[in-house]
């Protein structure tokens, strides 16, 4: 996201910041009140409806300290059950839910110092440069009306009462304008980072939802094996293992006529031969479906330039990384490749196609793109959604970008480590 930056900008930032400060001050009121309505039975039903409002205020501050100071506070709420009962006893449950959750006690904390802290550093930080301005207007001649209705006007520790004090204001008034140009943007970050000490996740609840996304990708890569081991067992079953069976019950019957029927012999043997073939082949395109060779042999991006030579849509790969990822890595970023190139190719209507895959340092970044019709999006059971299961299993992230109309852009990103190139077989 782009950080606004300059005077104007910054201008900008504290107006909103200051609008949005004054509205804590209601939003805690009726919080709080919802609250204490709840022994009464009517919080139970406003409550929940509060702490979602109160939720979506704060994901304004958050998307304001990001795209006016760079300051990224992470969401910290717990995700809300999908299996709610219905009636009195599922908003029961769903106000008890959103009571244990610490964030929502946080946010309410927040608020009360915003009500109070954040809307005085926001008109403390918005004050330098008026008041310096105001000094240029008093010696502008303004000075000599107000002096004659109220007697001396001190500015600062100035003492305005004819044109050489009011001039002597205006070069006081140079330096809190200037001093505003400098401290107004540091005063506004340091409002967004005592925010962020509120908003964003202590330790202890990062490590909560650390453990609440591992015990998911978990099950979700117990899943995902035992889907994979199905499809094996029935691939092998229904491919291979019934040509090798036919192939048997050929040579049986070659064996009975090599004596009698020569030249019939001779024909089954050619079958035999041909579906030996066929075998194996369908053998090298199940071990393939497992690990491909050429992933384990030469790494990842050879093996996406490979993935794309096979693809009806012309393709094009760039790629970036200079040693290889784990093996788990490589082989996982490589199906969802696989996926969202399949999926695009089925779907999206493209006529080209392209694959970007970089590493900074600590994340391997892949992003595909297509120029098809757009719309793709993440459903649940879809394949997207089964990308993103098989990545978070390494802590990797999906994101989507598929306006109507086109282009598609699918990034995924995957926390690893790069080491050196491993040696070709």
């Amino acid at each position: 996201m782009t950080v606004r930056s300059g005077f104007t900008a910054c201008a900008q930032g504290l107006a909103l910041l200051f609008i949005t400060a004054l509205c804590s001050i209601p939003l805690f009121t009726l919080m709080v009140l919802s609250l204490c309505f709840i022994p009464l039975g009517l919080g139970m039903f406003t409550t929940p409806v509060m702490v979602r409002l109160v939720r979506s205020y704060a994901g304004s501050r958050r998307l304001l300290a990001a795209r006016w100071a760079g300051v990224e506070i992470p969401v910290p709420y717990r995700p809300l059950p999908a299996d709610r009962r219905p009636g009195l006893t599922g908003q029961m449950e769903l106000l008890t839910f959103l009571l244990k959750d610490p964030a929502t006690w946080r946010d309410l904390l927040w608020l009360f110092y915003d009500m109070i802290g954040g809307l005085f550093l926001a008109t403390l930080t918005f004050a330098f440069v008026p008041y310096g301005v105001e000094a240029w207007v008093m010696a502008a001649g303004v000075w000599r009306p107000v002096v004659d209705a109220g007697g001396t006007y001190w500015y600062a520790f100035v003492p305005i009462d004819s044109q050489s004090t009011a001039l002597l204001a205006a070069l006081l008034g140079v330096v809190f304008f200037g001093a505003g140009l400098v401290v107004s943007p540091l005063l506004l970050r340091t409002g967004f980072l005592v925010s962020r000490a509120f908003l964003a996740p202590t330790p202890q609840m990062a490590l909560a939802a650390r453990v609440r996304r591992l015990t998911e990708t978990r099950h979700d890569a117990v899943d995902t094996s035992a889907a994979e081991l199905r499809r094996i067992e029935r691939d092998l079953h229904d491919g291979a293992q019934a040509r090798l069976v036919a192939m048997g019950m050929s040579l049986g019957t070659i064996e009975a006529l090599i004596e009698k029927d020569p030249a019939k012999a001779k024909e089954m043997l050619a079958a035999a031969r041909s579906d030996s073939a066929e075998a194996l082949s369908e053998l090298r395109d199940l071990v393939r479906g497992i690990h491909p060779p050429v992933l384990a042999e030469r790494g990842l991006g050879d093996a996406v330039r490979a993935l794309a030579l096979r693809m009806t849509i012309p393709v094009e790969v760039d790629v970036e990384p200079p040693g290889r990822t784990d093996e788990p890595v490589e082989s996982a970023a490589y199906f969802a490749v696989s996926e969202v190139l399949t999926n695009a190719a089925k779907h999206s209507g493209a006529a080209r196609m392209w694959v970007d895959l970089h590493h900074d340092g600590a994340t391997l970044r892949i992003v595909v793109t297509d120029d098809g019709r757009g719309g793709a999006r993440i459903a649940p059971g879809g394949g997207l959604d089964g990308i993103e299961r098989r990545l978070g299993a390494f802590d990797g992230i999906l994101a989507v970008s598929s306006p109507p109309g086109g282009p598609t852009m699918v990034t995924m990103e995957i926390p690893c480590a790069l080491t050196a190139p491993r040696p070709t077989a």
